[in-house]
């Protein structure tokens, strides 16, 4: 299992982040003051259309398209908003070390008068338009997700602070009763101790508490992270930061489908389009694919716990050898969908309780931690 990690750059400090606001600020009062011409403001694209797959940092890279909003009769209002939600960004929130959720933001937009959102979906894209137009993670100005962070248990200690005497707590994840840590959703401020020789990102919430319930992180020594699906950001940076802090490898260990493939493992290792601005700060690139894979299914003989492709699996697979950058680039993924799409099957990680409900962790994962036959 590879051990070096590309470090990601550093996080911009919030007085960074207020200086950049008030940069924008300035340039566009210049132009109506000083320059008396119609102010701007550009935009990066965020679609898998301008991105490109570094190979030497792992991750997707942003390219330069941008669009260009312009202060016109037609866009006056998307103007003004994008004014006020950065006014509110670092006025609120960054100059009162704050915090607010998206839903928040879009109540507090109903004192703003004419210029206030109508729908929600209006403020989360502009607030995903001004983190790209920045390039600063929203969690740094200020903005939890609404989502949970992911779950962790095993051999690390998480040292946390007290939010109000700023005293270090230390959260031992071997220490968790029945349960496990959740992951907070800023996690810059953490640091983190263990002796562990890898984490195991796993997908499905029921998989990673057998896991946990019968301690199988004491017989491989692993960390191991419950994804509950796709990452949300703050899972990612947290496993980000651990394979970075820690020189951790990292292994995932989705379903055998496409969406477990080109979605929930591919963001986590290389991101993804409508996040290209800041994937280097949440994807792992050193991150590796355990399982559940295509020949699995042959080497296991698991043929009768499959099911057969959907429309949308089929769609999504093709999708992703056409268009994907990360999968045109590694040939190991396009064999692993081709001989899917022949096999015309998927298969779910519980499938392996065909031959007892620990078999899972009892004989696969220990064969495959063995192998080391992961793909990249």
């Amino acid at each position: 299992m590879a051990r070096k990690s590309p470090k990601a750059p550093e996080i911009i400090s919030k007085k960074g982040a207020s200086r950049k606001i008030v940069s924008v600020a300035e340039t566009i009062h210049q132009d109506i003051v000083k320059k008396a011409r119609k102010p701007s403001m550009k935009f990066p694209i965020r679609s898998l259309t301008n991105v490109k797959y570094d190979v030497k940092r792992g991750h997707f890279e942003i390219l330069g398209k941008h669009i260009t909003r312009t202060l016109s009769y037609n866009t006056v209002k998307g103007f003004a908003q994008s004014m006020r939600l950065l006014a509110t960004t670092k006025n609120d929130l960054l100059d009162r070390d704050d915090i607010a959720g998206k839903r928040e933001v879009y109540y507090n937009s109903k004192s703003w008068g004419e210029c206030r959102f109508e729908q929600q979906p209006e403020s989360d894209t502009l607030l995903d338009d001004i983190e790209a137009m920045l390039a600063i993670n929203r969690e740094q100005l200020g903005y939890i997700p609404e989502e949970r962070g992911g779950e962790v248990c095993g051999p690390i200690v998480v040292i946390d602070r007290d939010p109000a005497t700023g005293k270090d707590i230390r959260i031992d994840g071997t220490k968790l009763g029945t349960g496990a840590w959740s992951v907070p959703s800023r996690v810059e401020h953490l640091r983190f101790e263990s002796k562990a020789k890898f984490l195991l990102a796993v997908e499905t919430s029921s998989l990673f508490q057998r896991l946990v319930h019968h301690r199988y992180y004491e017989k491989a020594k692993c960390i191991l992270v419950s994804m509950s699906g796709v990452p949300t950001r703050a899972c990612r940076r947290f496993i980000r930061r651990v394979a970075d802090d820690l020189n951790m490898p990292v292994l995932a260990f989705t379903d055998g489908d496409p969406y477990g493939y080109c979605n929930i493992y591919r963001t986590l290792k290389a991101g993804s389009g409508q996040a290209a601005h800041i994937n280097r700060y949440f994807c792992v690139p050193t991150a590796q694919f355990l399982g559940v894979t295509p020949q699995d299914i042959i080497d296991y003989k698991l043929e009768d716990t499959t099911h057969p492709l959907e429309d949308v699996d089929i769609k999504r697979a093709r999708d992703a050898l056409k268009n994907d950058p990360f999968i045109k680039h590694h040939k190991e993924w396009q064999n692993a969908l081709e001989q899917m799409l022949k096999m015309g099957v998927r298969i779910e990680q519980q499938a392996f309780a065909k031959y007892g409900l620990n078999f899972v962790l009892d004989t696969y994962l220990p064969e495959k931690l063995k192998k080391k036959n992961f793909l990249p």
